[in-house]
């Protein structure tokens, strides 16, 4: 099983054939990505890039433009005062299928 490390939206994820994944929001109407490996591992033989592995790309298809995340709640609270605020935030991303690395 062959798996590489690419990086996305300025973070880094291991991945393999036939995985999803949830990423920062892509532009809308992105409907496949070619990325380059930073690092593969394709058994006990691994490669590292320099900044790239040359000659590896691996392709994703996009599933869902948007997907959004679980609510986070911010409470600010000040004691004695009465004083308190509460601010809600669900960040969006985008699912997305590793096709293949090759």
């Amino acid at each position: 099983m062959t798996k590489a490390v690419v990086k996305i939206g300025g973070k880094q994820f291991i991945v393999t054939e036939k995985e999803t994944l949830l990423v920062d929001l892509l532009q809308e109407g992105t409907k496949e990505l070619t990325l380059d490996a930073l690092l593969v591992i394709d058994g006990e033989k691994i490669s590292v890039g320099t900044p790239t592995v040359k000659g590896v790309v691996v392709t994703a298809k996009v599933i869902d433009d948007l997907v959004k995340g679980d609510k986070i709640r911010v409470i600010r609270y000040k004691s004695k005062k009465r004083v308190h605020k509460e601010n809600g935030h669900r960040q969006k991303y985008s699912r997305i299928e590793i096709a293949s690395i090759k």
